[in-house]
């Protein structure tokens, strides 16, 4: 069997029309597909203002426990709920239960507070 005689399949060139269509980075021309310049300026904390007075609830947990209905029923004043942190361990800071941070209490005028220690980015929110 001679290469003229070879089915179109067994042959290593592509098709015509996938040549046609494959496009390669530098034939590009510059500036093509970029963002207008009013948007691909830089953005100021100014410019957030319209969602600076959009209320968020934030939470600092101290630890969790898991209890069955008849252990929650038994709780009285007094009682002792022993939680899955240790003493010292960072508590967990939460903006619209979405784990934000982590941090230390500390006491405030008399008050409890929390100092953030470490600020969790997107990906590290399951460490």
């Amino acid at each position: 069997m001679s290469e003229s005689d070879t089915p179109a399949a067994e042959t290593d060139d592509p098709p015509a029309a996938a040549a046609d269509t494959d496009m390669k980075l530098d034939e590009f021309q510059p500036g093509e597909g970029a963002l207008p310049e009013s948007v691909a300026e830089d953005k100021t904390a100014g410019d957030l203002a319209p969602v600076f007075e959009v209320p968020v609830a934030i939470s600092a947990v101290l630890g969790r426990a898991s209890v069955s209905v008849a252990q929650l029923l038994q709780l009285s004043q007094g009682s002792v709920l022993e939680l899955d942190r240790k003493v010292g361990e960072a508590i967990d800071i939460y903006v619209n239960n979405r784990l934000v941070a982590r941090g230390e209490v500390v006491i405030v005028d008399e008050r409890l507070g929390v100092t953030m220690t470490e600020i969790i980015k997107d990906g590290d929110a399951a460490a």
